[in-house]
């Protein structure tokens, strides 16, 4: 209702004390200026500039407008500032296993997002199945996904050795139930580790459910029971390969975006440069 420009005029002219003054601030005439000023009191329906007082000024009416018309003004220099940086303007989302997301795929974020400030990334972590399905529903610009084998359409793809663990300092054999420690239902590795028990005609149980791969690897660590992990994930933590099961299948760890191009395609090849290091470190 306010005019966010008779407003600018009212102020130039409290700030000058002048006519003149504030139609030379404002670049424009002092007609211009008067016209606005009274406009803005038609609206307001007060008169806001004493006219007869020498140096001019503001009314009762026209200080009590006063602080508000900065507020509202620096309030839209604010927003207007907002919209001309670029930052975060576009964004591209990507779904990841969580073990996928180490220091090299963290760096590679923070360096693509420090060339491309007008882009936002929304990384976010979770179970390959949720991943794909996110994507296939075009909720996602990329995604990486472990699974039994990769659809046509995948950018990359790589091997992902799996074999059961148990905690380092487990002595004996396990006892029937046998114990597992798992990701929640939906999971790969859970529906793997139940498939592979049942077919070797194993009883077992749910000793433990974690929500994150940390979580996983602490309670094997722990010795709350065996899981079927990468290989790749273990290597820093007090777990040994179990002799309970051996000759675990691999999965593939496919990479999938929508476009190839632009900074997308870029960004694409940066994170499968990480997963072809990361699979070359393997033993």
């Amino acid at each position: 209702m306010l005019d966010p420009r008779l407003l600018r005029t009212f102020v130039a002219i409290v700030d000058n004390a002048s006519f003149t003054l504030a139609a030379d601030r404002l670049n424009s005439t002092q007609s211009t200026v008067s016209q606005h000023l009274g406009r803005l009191e038609v609206v307001v329906g007060r008169r806001l500039i004493d006219r007869a007082s020498a140096p001019i000024g503001p009314t009762p009416a026209g200080e009590r407008l006063l602080g508000y018309a900065r507020r509202l003004l620096a309030l839209q220099d604010e927003a207007a500032s907002l919209l001309r940086d670029p930052a975060g303007t576009a964004t591209i989302r990507i779904g990841v296993p969580d073990d996928i997301v180490t220091p090299a795929m963290s760096e590679q974020f923070a360096s693509f997002s420090a060339r491309y400030r007008e882009i936002r990334l929304d990384v976010t972590t979770g179970l390959s199945r949720e991943i794909s399905k996110s994507f296939r529903g075009g909720e996602l610009d990329i995604a990486i996904v472990k699974e039994a084998s990769a659809a046509g359409d995948v950018r990359a793809t790589f091997p992902e050795p799996l074999a059961w663990f148990e905690a380092s300092k487990h002595d004996g054999d396990w006892p029937e139930p046998i114990p597992l420690v798992t990701f929640p239902p939906g999971g790969l590795y859970r529906d793997l580790m139940i498939e592979r028990i049942e077919r070797e005609r194993r009883s077992w149980y749910i000793a433990f459910t974690g929500n994150s791969l940390g979580s996983v690897l602490s309670a094997v660590e722990a010795g709350l029971g065996v899981s079927v992990l990468p290989i790749s994930v273990t290597r820093a933590h007090a777990v040994r390969a179990s002799a309970l099961f051996t000759g675990e299948a691999s999965l593939c760890l496919s990479v999938y975006a929508w476009e190839s191009g632009s900074a997308i395609g870029e960004l694409v090849d940066a994170m499968t440069s990480v997963l072809s290091e990361r699979d070359a470190g393997r033993p």
